[in-house]
């Protein structure tokens, strides 16, 4: 079982994460948000590809759910922590993340002319 005390210390540890205030949560950043904790510390939010939410949330429908709204049809999920173990934590993580830092090394290596 994860907890919020693992899904900080593995977000903190991915290069350039960040953390900051998110409106009633807790934002995880590199250039953009990947990944939010609730208040409360029993779920979070992470920014998935729309087929990996697809199949994430249909091989553990106890743990993965989209948000449901308008941002989960853009691959935000909620993840409940006590339904993982932090090895799963981890993968859900490094994969928000690399989603952000693509993001990111794409805008670096636009150049104008």
């Amino acid at each position: 079982m994860a907890s919020s005390h693992d899904f900080r210390r593995i977000a903190l540890s991915l290069e350039g994460t960040r953390e900051a205030p998110h409106f009633d949560r807790t934002a995880f950043k590199v250039a953009r948000i990947y990944a939010t904790l609730a208040a409360d510390g029993l779920t979070v939010n992470v920014k998935f590809a729309p087929e990996e939410q697809a199949f994430k949330s249909m091989m553990a429908p106890q743990a993965f759910a989209p948000v449901a709204n308008a941002w989960g049809r853009q691959g935000w999920t909620t993840v409940l922590l006590e339904a993982i173990d932090v090895s799963e934590l981890r993968d859900a993580l490094e994969t928000a993340w690399r989603h952000a830092t693509k993001k990111t090394a794409k805008k670096k290596n636009k150049c104008s002319i």
